[in-house]
């Protein structure tokens, strides 16, 4: 082969060049591994929700949506502060609460104030006052005291309290 007809030898089109790559085999391995990747992630690890409702105003928004990390405590169980996804009946309605009370707490409220063994508890991510009276409970080994951040809410309308261990889906991400 001479250099002439090296030279007038047709590569391929831009277009394929841009839609398929110059190796197409390598880009066709490259989608099998992406679609395997994001069915893992999106199966199994990460779970898209959709927020309905303003008890965790102003932290969350009404339907905005967010993504639960179902990995987030297989190291350490989950932490005061921590805002979780409950599940009520199945993956399909779930609650999204903030964790204030841990296992073997009590926990109640007076006057508005959240009360955790009896003290009060300095929650930043509340910004509205209320005026709850909820009698104290005592947390046993797996349960946990869930409530929202919405605390203008009168106290009958907002849902919140003990939430078993088992029903804590992970936490929230964004």
């Amino acid at each position: 082969m001479n250099e002439t007809s090296a030279a007038k030898a047709p590569g391929p089109s831009l277009l394929r060049i841009v839609l398929i790559g110059r190796r197409p085999r390598n880009t066709f391995v490259r989608i099998v591994v992406l679609v395997v990747t994001c069915f893992i992630i999106f199966g199994f690890v990460l779970l898209p929700i959709r927020i309905e409702g303003v008890s965790m105003q102003p932290t969350y928004h009404d339907q905005q949506i967010n993504f639960v990390n179902r990995l987030a405590y297989i190291r350490h169980e989950p932490r005061r502060g921590d805002v979780v996804s409950i599940m009520l009946a199945g993956h399909s309605i779930m609650y999204m609460k903030r964790i204030v009370g841990l296992p073997g707490e009590t926990i109640g409220f007076s006057n508005g104030k959240l009360l955790v063994n009896g003290e009060i508890l300095n929650e930043p991510y509340v910004k509205s006052a209320c005026d709850w009276n909820v009698p104290p409970v005592t947390l046993s080994t797996n349960q946990y005291y869930v409530v929202g951040d919405n605390r203008e809410m009168p106290e009958k309308n907002h849902e919140k309290g003990v939430a078993e261990r088992w029903r804590i889906v992970g936490k929230v991400l964004l």
